[in-house]
């Protein structure tokens, strides 16, 4: 009895894993014959801008105003009346040369003038009674002669020793050396009682330095290409003489800064091209008021090469790459996305600009792009692209 129960119990088990069997492979059949669903993307709009396009350069600062202290008389430093790297001002007085000897100076040639000055008092007055003696020829003619000669003689001598009282209190007045122009001064160069030179030669003894910071100057070169495209752009906008880029509005970043936040202009244009390196030399002022920007420190300057213009704007997350050629997908009314070939320009605040292969009502997929096929349907999530600020876009097309 328990061998047939047993029997029957295989068999029931056979029939049911059959039947099972038989369902699987019908839901199995039932879901190949249905297609995937299609994949959701998210579509924009592209966003429509008033661009301009820029160069980039790298360039270094440079002080507008550059003094070298220097003495103009000989003596021993008696005072240094400034703190090493302060900010200074015209004027200023920054080193002082023992006075004493020149103070003496002044006296002795003052004393020699007023001796000189009395010798030409005697010498008139001889002259102007010599005048009425030889009119009764009392005095020859010979003696008359020689007192005119004494007289011009003694305003020599007075005309001379008042130059000699003028270069005194000239040297007197170069004991105290005074800032010339306002700046940060450098460190000292000579300690209080060594012995100083002066003069106008090339041997006289550096003190300090001083270098002007607002305003401060940028100097970099730009290759001859784009020094013809500026006076082009310029040659267009206006119907004068072409400037030579004189008028050109600029901005600037440091090494550290993310974003061109200094603003300036361009104030000189070198007059010839360098024969070896094809470039020219530019230059450009900035306001200076914190004292930040520093003369020898490197920047990174922006110049527009074109003036502002309409343009389409995608971004960066909605450009594909077929081998050389940049692609965007659109979806039309049917839902298929298609690759449509664009040629891309510069970022703008994050996002691309599309020079030529997009319109302005074509739908793009901006994000989902890998799950797209040429073709393929898709579920499209309508989106905003990402809205830039109001302001005057920034664009660089071109890095030196």
């Amino acid at each position: 009895m328990s061998y047939t129960r047993a029997i029957h119990s295989i068999a029931a088990a056979l029939v049911m894993s059959a039947a099972l069997s038989a369902c699987g492979e019908g839901d199995k059949a039932q879901s190949a014959s249905q297609p995937p669903p299609a994949p959701p993307v998210t579509v924009a709009k592209p966003v429509k801008r008033i661009v301009s396009d820029f160069d980039e350069y790298v360039g270094r600062f440079t002080a507008v105003d550059y003094v070298e202290v220097r003495a103009r008389v000989s003596g021993y430093l008696d005072k240094i009346q400034f703190t090493d790297g302060q900010l200074i001002n015209v004027g200023d007085i920054l080193f002082t040369v023992d006075r004493r000897p020149f103070e003496a100076a002044l006296e002795q040639a003052k004393a020699a003038r007023t001796q000189a000055e009395a010798n030409l008092a005697y010498a008139e007055s001889d002259l102007k009674r010599g005048e009425n003696l030889v009119r009764g020829t009392t005095i020859t003619q010979q003696t008359y002669d020689q007192r005119v000669q004494a007289k011009n003689v003694a305003q020599a001598s007075v005309t001379a020793q008042s130059a000699a009282v003028r270069q005194a209190e000239l040297d007197l007045q170069f004991t105290e050396l005074k800032a010339p122009v306002s700046g940060h001064i450098g460190d000292r160069r000579v300690s209080i009682g060594n012995l100083v030179t002066g003069g106008t030669t090339g041997s006289t003894t550096l003190l300090a330095t001083i270098v002007s910071t607002d305003p401060i100057r940028f100097e970099f070169t730009i290759d001859e290409a784009s020094y013809l495209r500026y006076l082009s752009a310029l040659s267009d906008a206006s119907a004068r003489e072409p400037e030579r880029g004189m008028a050109l509005p600029v901005s600037l970043k440091l090494i550290d800064e993310k974003d061109f936040v200094h603003e300036g202009k361009i104030d000189f244009v070198d007059n010839a091209i360098d024969r070896s390196t094809g470039t020219i030399r530019m230059r450009a002022e900035f306001k200076n008021p914190t004292g930040k920007l520093t003369p020898g420190m490197f920047g990174r300057i922006k110049i527009p090469n074109s003036a502002p213009a309409s343009a389409l704007l995608v971004p960066d997350t909605a450009i594909a790459t077929e081998q050389v050629r940049k692609f965007v997908y659109t979806v039309g009314d049917d839902n298929i996305a298609q690759p449509k070939y664009v040629t891309l320009g510069p970022v703008v605040d994050g996002m691309r600009v599309i020079t030529a292969g997009l319109d302005p009502d074509d739908t793009i997929v901006i994000n989902g792009l890998m799950r797209i096929r040429p073709g393929a349907k898709v579920t499209p999530q309508q989106a905003t692209a990402e809205a830039q600020p109001a302001t005057p876009p920034t664009a660089t097309v071109k890095s030196n």
